[in-house]
């Protein structure tokens, strides 16, 4: 992929009304690459455009809808000419049991998580595809690799997008499209909050990370070819704990998301 000095990158950037995406798609913006930037708040978008009026384009869609998610990258294409990157981040969490929860938050979780990630790269792919290759970073979490007991629905969901991203940069070689797997950890934002089942941050005792640290290494990752991107060394021993010792992670889960007492 090769871009012009006289044309900017185009990112098209999901979930990004608010944490990880938001800041996303301002760092984009602030290092000259042109965003659409994908949620379903209208008012949040129009918000986050006024910080940068020129380069970001709000486009009110819903990433479990397949045809809103092409509308929303002809759009892109009818303003900016081309799409250089996409970010996959739209997620939303679910804590609680697996068998007692709501039918509606497991499949919300589902949708959102798996059919989301899903419907924006088989909408992207064409375009990445139309501008001579490009970059697909999907967001996951150290959670994916996780024995998550009252979190299995959300670990199971960024199993599937870990798992998707190693197959898909394989497959996706050959159209000079690069895939990376970028594994998150504890993020301060609104997902906490948002969480279906029980709300509200869980491990207090952990550091968590700002959403503009998590925006600036997916800018850098998108510069480059790394294909798994972990943050912190304290990311990167929980996700060896969860290969070495998953009983043990099982254990800490299941202490950490279980009933509150």
């Amino acid at each position: 992929m090769s871009v012009s000095p006289e044309t900017s990158r185009v990112a098209l950037v999901t979930g990004a009304s608010s944490g990880i995406g938001h800041a996303t798609a301002l760092a984009f913006a602030r290092e000259g690459t042109k965003v659409a930037a994908v949620a379903r708040s209208a008012e949040r978008l129009n918000e986050l455009q006024q910080s940068a009026p020129d380069m970001i384009l709000p486009i009110t869609a819903d990433v479990t809808d397949a045809e809103a998610m092409r509308d929303a990258v002809g759009l892109t294409i009818e303003r900016f000419g081309r799409l250089d990157v996409l970010v996959a981040n739209a997620g939303i969490g679910q804590r609680g049991s697996l068998i007692d929860a709501d039918w509606s938050d497991l499949e919300t979780v589902l949708r959102t998580n798996i059919d989301g990630v899903l419907n924006s790269i088989r909408a992207a792919v064409p375009a990445l595809r139309q501008s001579g290759g490009g970059h697909i970073i999907l967001v996951s979490s150290v959670m994916s690799s996780m024995p998550s007991p009252y979190a299995a629905t959300y670990s199971a969901s960024k199993a599937f997008v870990s798992n998707l991203a190693t197959s898909l940069s394989l497959e996706l070689e050959a159209d000079n499209i690069r895939v990376t797997d970028m594994l998150v950890g504890q993020t301060h934002t609104e997902f906490a909050s948002r969480r279906l089942g029980q709300p509200g941050r869980v491990a207090k005792f952990l550091p968590t990370m700002e959403a503009e640290q998590v925006a600036v290494a997916i800018v850098r990752a998108s510069h480059g070819r790394r294909k798994r991107v972990v943050l912190r060394w304290l990311d990167r021993l929980i996700l060896l704990g969860n290969t070495v010792t998953p009983g043990l992670m099982g254990i800490i889960a299941r202490r950490l998301y279980g009933k509150k007492r």
